[in-house]
């Protein structure tokens, strides 16, 4: 099955060539911390971690793999300036804020927060004997010191299912939640035959982050934990998934 993806860009003319210029960030290389109650990979320099040849990808600056122990979590801590989103792939994540918002969601649920002027939060597994895994994403904002703002959603399995499934973007569009960057950010699951093809306009980047499983992008294999880098526009085409999902980021420079 190939799903064409129209994502909100202006179609090309004529026959698109591949993207690509692509370099993969293989998930063996990725920093990793271990305080025993928290297991986390950070694709970017964060917090201990130090790479000066991995400070984020254009407006993407953090994308930590989190596995938080069951009864555990991250305190109330302060943010400022950032949109910042969670990303539940098995267990259930908590969170707390000092607007006065508080949450629970599980696989598939996404925990939106801006920051803005400033917001305390905290990220806590509420579960007695289960792990909660997740990817916590941070992207630089295009505007600063807005009210802060906290959203979430739920990509159903079905939605994802072998299709680019819009949670984030600029405007909100197509019922996604609305993010202060020009980002557009996608969840997909691809296994068996499915394929999916999209365009990369010329003039922005991707990002593809592997959560679980295998998939090949314009013959480029990736694996569990691997990031892909592309800063060459054109068509994208995901396909020979092996119980894959994964994330695709489409943004300005």
């Amino acid at each position: 099955m190939t799903v064409n993806t129209n994502i909100g860009k202006t179609p090309s003319q004529g026959k698109t060539p591949l993207a690509g210029e692509f370099t993969r960030r293989p998930a063996s290389e990725r920093g990793m911390a271990d305080f025993g109650w928290l297991k986390s990979a950070h694709s970017f320099s964060f917090a201990r971690y130090f790479d000066p040849n991995h400070m984020g990808f254009g407006p993407l600056q953090v994308i930590n793999d989190d596995r938080v122990a069951p009864a555990n979590g991250f305190p109330t801590h302060p943010h400022k300036n950032f949109e910042i989103f969670s990303y539940v792939l098995d267990g259930k994540l908590e969170h707390k804020d000092s607007m006065g918002n508080g949450s629970v969601v599980g696989a598939g649920g996404i925990q939106y927060m801006s920051a803005g002027t400033g917001i305390r939060h905290s990220e806590f597994n509420p579960s007695a004997n289960m792990p909660v895994h997740f990817l916590q994403i941070w992207v630089q904002p295009n505007v600063k010191d807005e009210v802060p703002r906290y959203e979430t959603q739920n990509v159903s399995p079905e939605a994802k299912d072998g299709k680019l499934a819009l949670f984030l973007s600029p405007t909100g569009r197509n019922g996604s939640m609305a993010i202060k960057a020009d980002t557009d950010i996608y969840a997909a699951t691809l296994s068996g035959e499915q394929s999916i093809k999209t365009e990369l306009a010329q003039n922005r980047l991707g990002w593809v982050q592997v959560a679980r499983g295998a998939l090949s992008i314009n013959g480029q294999k990736l694996e569990t934990g691997d990031g892909l880098a592309i800063r060459r526009g054109g068509t994208l085409i995901f396909e020979k998934g092996e119980d894959a999902e994964f994330l695709y980021f489409d943004m300005v420079p």
